[in-house]
């Protein structure tokens, strides 16, 4: 079924609701509904999130541990006491894992620590022209804090994509947090992905009150130099309000998936791609950029289709129809054009040429191409991280990469020769901005 656009985001999931979608022609209503699904998160719902962000950390920070205490038992009904994991119970965890878990978890280990391993910057040192020395040297920061989300699902795939740029990057202390399920624990295979990265530090916390521990520490808790991980708008939030205490590596709203298809796209392959980034959340969003008006015609029946008996079909059905789209586009060159105004944070492209149409995108976290290369081998093995930017910020950021787990500092070393050579222009740049004793502390060198 094909829907116009303006449904309520609010409406509760319905699991046996038709497979609504909505479906418009390129031009300015196109562009206008792709800038309201990136805006998705805003108004009034986002005001009185930050209100409560605020009160959160302000009774963190008061408080200590008696707040992360009392707030998780309020917003996840469980009373984490003690809040640390105790190391050995990683350790079981691995071992009570399913084999074949374990070797998949290994696998996807593996092949994202080689490809970060390949991400270290090199340290800088060069000779300036009158023999001084300039350079940059790149170090680790001491302690980061990783939030796994919990919630909806369980995120193994988040706990090695955060641990193991921050492991390659140097850095000493890792500190996890995550929230504990109805039984107060953390998800078994959470815990097993964690000793395989070589986390040992885990405190069950998670929501805005966890990033507000990491960032001013608590009794227990250590303060941190940076905050990675993604989570719900709560986190997200908090995260922005304690920018500048630590830092942090992005502000992620929900997930999202923009697919450019031609006329060699096969449909069902289509859908299910959607629908992959459709069940994380009711705020994911969906859309596909076509032009195949045949391929956007049998889009709703595929995703229908699929949908029956679907597991989590009412989260799943909520974001496709609140904020999926189809656009048949005149050509890919349009199509394109829409995809860098929209800078989705993950990008499909199911096209005769990919590569050449890659080429020509501006705007994406990640560029998936080609029929055999779905988003979800991005989410969880492939290499490159999976932490990316959402809600058009791709036109500014990138993904999570050892490099947010990296400080540099800049190194100089005048000589005589050097200062001479320089001197005076420093002296007048210095007064030309009034600034007296700038000028002096190379002219008394010089004399």
């Amino acid at each position: 079924m094909l829907a116009s656009p303006g449904h309520v985001t609010g409406d509760p999931p319905d699991a046996d609701a038709p497979a609504t979608i909505t479906c418009l022609r390129q031009g300015e209503a196109a562009a206008a509904r792709l800038e309201a699904i990136a805006g998705r998160t805003g108004g009034d719902q986002m005001a009185a999130a930050a209100a409560s962000v605020e009160a959160i950390l302000e009774q963190v920070r008061r408080d200590g541990d008696q707040a992360l205490l009392d707030l998780t038992q309020r917003f996840d009904g469980v009373r984490p006491e003690p809040l640390r994991i105790p190391p050995e119970r990683l350790a079981a965890a691995w071992e009570a894992c399913d084999p074949q878990l374990r070797e998949a978890l290994e696998l996807a280990h593996g092949r994202i620590l080689e490809f970060h391993r390949r991400q270290l910057p090199a340290d800088l040192d060069v000779e300036g022209p009158h023999g001084e020395r300039l350079g940059r040297r790149w170090r680790p920061v001491e302690r980061a804090g990783l939030y796994v989300p919990g919630g909806r699902a369980a995120y193994p795939s988040t706990v090695l994509m955060n641990a193991v740029p921050a492991t390659v990057a140097g850095v000493q202390r890792l500190v996890m947090v995550t929230p504990p399920g109805p039984d107060g624990d953390p998800n078994p295979t959470v815990l097993a992905a964690a000793h395989l990265a070589g986390i040992e530090e885990i405190y069950r916390v998670g929501g805005a009150q966890a990033v507000g521990a990491l960032a001013y520490g608590t009794e227990t808790i250590p303060r941190v130099d940076v905050i990675s991980g993604p989570g719900n708008l709560y986190v997200t939030l908090a995260k922005k309000a304690v920018y500048g205490r630590v830092a942090i590596d992005s502000l992620a709203g929900p997930s999202e998936v923009l697919v450019i298809a031609d006329h060699t796209a096969h449909v069902d392959q289509v859908a299910a791609d959607l629908l992959a980034q459709a069940e994380h959340d009711p705020l994911a969003a969906a859309i596909l950029l076509t032009t195949s008006a045949e391929l956007a015609a049998a889009l709703p029946a595929a995703l229908e289709h699929q949908l029956a008996g679907h597991p989590r079909a009412g989260i799943t059905r909520a974001a496709i129809r609140d904020w999926g789209l189809v656009v048949v586009c005149d050509d890919l060159e349009g199509a394109a054009a829409l995809s860098d105004r929209f800078a989705p944070e993950h990008l499909e492209l199911l096209v005769a040429d990919p590569e050449s149409l890659a080429d020509r995108i501006r705007h994406a976290g990640a560029i998936f191409m080609g029929p055999y290369t779905p988003e979800a081998v991005g989410d969880y093995l492939a290499g490159p991280n999976h932490t990316l930017p959402t809600s058009g910020t791709a036109r500014f950021a990138g993904a999570l990469s050892v490099e947010t787990f990296l400080r540099h500092t800049s190194l100089i070393r005048f000589n005589r020769q050097a200062l001479e050579a320089t001197g005076a222009a420093v002296i007048t740049l210095a007064e030309s901005e009034g600034l007296h004793s700038h000028a002096e502390s190379v002219r008394r060198r010089l004399d």
